[in-house]
């Protein structure tokens, strides 16, 4: 029995290491790279594997020039998650398409990476660089981009000097929304046989407009740590030298919205995710109880603010639903920028019988193969099922109710209760009295407040109100021409600009819509009524957003080199 016991156990422990096995993930400090030049290979664990990893198999195809191991720990929804990495700096043998193999931790392992690894990056270099010991470099992975599309904007600062402080400028382009990615990578690089101390940067630019657009040089100031100088100081301070190098401008030919993209809302992506999820069963629906669907669209190489609402725009009038406030997220890579669009509806049967839900397509331009493509999610055909005591929600009456208090019976959305209603009469009253009291005091003071304000407003802030209020009378008004008015001076005066057009790509994706829509129907041939309410919440909602984002202070640019 206990040699039994003793076997059990062991097999037992074995079982446990290898179903609850540390999860080993591997990244890239940046791909693809060149045969000439270092990079670094990241593995990282939540928790300590079973034994030290053996890094062996990466000499196959890799020179390991250094290795090192730190510990962190993050604190996320008010836990403390444990982080490990191992880092190993490596250079590449050979180009071509390689594998990072599999690396033991003992029972636990990580698994195997590709990578793209291009030829020697010297025959590449400006020959008028050869002799520079500190020079800068930038290219875009495009010259050609569409409008609003990802152009990635690549900064590398080259040295074989050491640096005491530096500072780079930030790229300049009017009509673009430029976003810094990720950190800043650190590598060395061969070139003509001469080492060089690599710093890359990248950006992802956004033009806003067609035409021909340059970006303007970079600027570095940078303290160059003076060699084979002595400084007999009392204090013995470096000595430096102040060097101001200039990068090249960059020149991008955009390209306008092609004339075959029919839809209203342009987007430009290079994937495009659509997916749902239901919280039931879309076959057993319930008279009276909730469903809620999760559209959620996913947009690589593009901005949260060039991504399309996914509701649909009719539904059965039976089938009760309501919308949360949508989830907007970025998330900043090397590789660019992913967008993502999270949607929740709430559907509510009032009555049993067979609901169809439109299909949800997203038409937009894939600038990888340059294509027209269309993501789609199908229509769906819901079920609906009366429950054993509820027919619909309009069948249940006050009989019906009494009943079912009688007998003990509670159903969980129709649910009642006795009141007494003479106190409740007495305690209405009182506080309307009350409520009238205050609201007197209120518009008095409001009124005083609102006349010292006036005064202390600008102008500009005056002219904005009013073009406002305009707008607002409009709308409501459903007057397409008063509209267009009310945005133009409105458009003016935030963006300087003087077409419906030209303030559109200003706003976020509702909005634009909009006043794209409201163009469109100004110049059509047969103009369908306009019905101006929509345009004005998502305008109110556009400006409650715009107010929340200024009050976030931009992050100050970081030194490529810090002391």
């Amino acid at each position: 029995m206990p040699t039994f016991l003793l076997f059990l156990s062991l097999w037992l422990a074995g079982f446990s290491s290898h179903v609850f096995a540390t999860d080993i993930t591997v990244s890239l400090d940046r791909s693809p790279v060149s045969v000439d030049e270092s990079f670094q290979i990241i593995f990282t664990a939540s928790e300590s594997p079973n034994a030290d990893p053996d890094f062996s198999p990466l000499e196959q195809d890799f020179t390991i020039q250094n290795q090192s191991e730190n510990s962190r720990f993050e604190f996320v929804n008010g836990k403390s998650n444990r982080i490990i990495q191992w880092i190993v700096t490596v250079m590449a043998n050979d180009s071509g398409n390689l594998i990072i193999p599999v690396i033991k931790f003992g029972t636990d392992s990580s698994p195997a990476l590709k990578i793209l690894v291009s030829p020697s990056s010297t025959a590449n270099k400006n020959a008028a660089h050869d002799d520079d010991d500190l020079y800068l470099e930038v290219t875009t992975n495009t010259a050609k981009p569409f409008i609003q599309s990802q152009v990635l904007y690549t900064v590398k600062l080259y040295r074989r000097v050491d640096l005491a402080k530096a500072n780079l400028s930030e790229p300049e382009l009017n009509d673009a929304v430029i976003e810094k990615l990720a950190d800043d990578a650190n590598y060395t690089t061969q070139l003509s046989g001469v080492t060089y101390v690599v710093i890359e940067r990248k950006y992802a630019i956004f033009p806003q407009k067609s035409g021909t657009i340059t970006i303007k040089p970079l600027v570095l100031t940078a303290d160059i740590v003076a060699r084979g100088r002595q400084n007999n100081s009392f204090f013995n301070s470096q000595t430096t030298q102040r060097r101001i190098v200039k990068s090249n401008a960059v020149t991008l030919n955009v390209q306008p919205i092609p004339a075959t993209f029919t839809d209203l809302h342009w987007l430009a992506a290079e994937q495009i995710e659509l997916t749902q999820t239901w919280s039931g069963d879309t076959t057993q629906m319930k008279v009276g109880e909730l469903l809620t669907r999760t559209v959620k669209l996913v947009a690589h190489g593009s901005t949260v603010g060039q991504i399309p609402n996914t509701t649909p725009a009719k539904i059965d009038p039976q089938l009760k639903s309501y919308n949360d406030q949508p989830v907007l997220h970025e998330e900043k890579t090397l590789v660019g920028i992913t967008a993502s669009r999270e949607e929740k509806i709430a559907f509510i049967p009032t009555k049993s019988g067979n609901y169809t839900l439109p299909a949800i397509q997203i038409l937009w331009f894939n600038t990888q193969s340059q294509k027209i493509e269309k993501a789609i999610l199908p229509e769906i055909n819901l079920t609906v099922i009366a429950t054993e005591n509820v027919q619909t929600v309009e069948s249940i009456s006050p009989q019906t109710e009494s009943n079912n208090t009688a007998t003990g019976e509670v159903t969980p959305i129709f649910e009642t209760e006795k009141r007494d209603f003479l106190w409740q009469f007495v305690a209405i009253f009182s506080t309307i009295g009350w409520l009238i009291t205050l609201g007197f005091w209120f518009l008095k003071s409001k009124a005083a407040a609102k006349n010292v304000s006036e005064t202390l407003e600008s102008p500009a802030e005056i002219s904005l109100k009013s073009s406002v209020k305009k707008l607002k009378n409009a709308c409501m008004a459903d007057n397409s021409e008063l509209a267009k008015t009310a945005l133009l001076e409105w458009g003016k005066s935030q963006f300087n600009v003087t077409s419906l057009g030209a303030i559109a790509p200003h706003c976020e994706a509702q909005l634009r819509d909009q006043i794209l829509k409201l163009n469109a129907t100004l110049y059509a041939k047969n103009p369908d009524i306009w019905q101006g309410k929509e345009l004005f919440k998502t305008f109110s909602e556009n400006n409650v957003r715009a107010k929340l984002a200024t009050r976030e202070k931009p992050e100050a640019l970081k030194p490529l080199c810090r002391l």
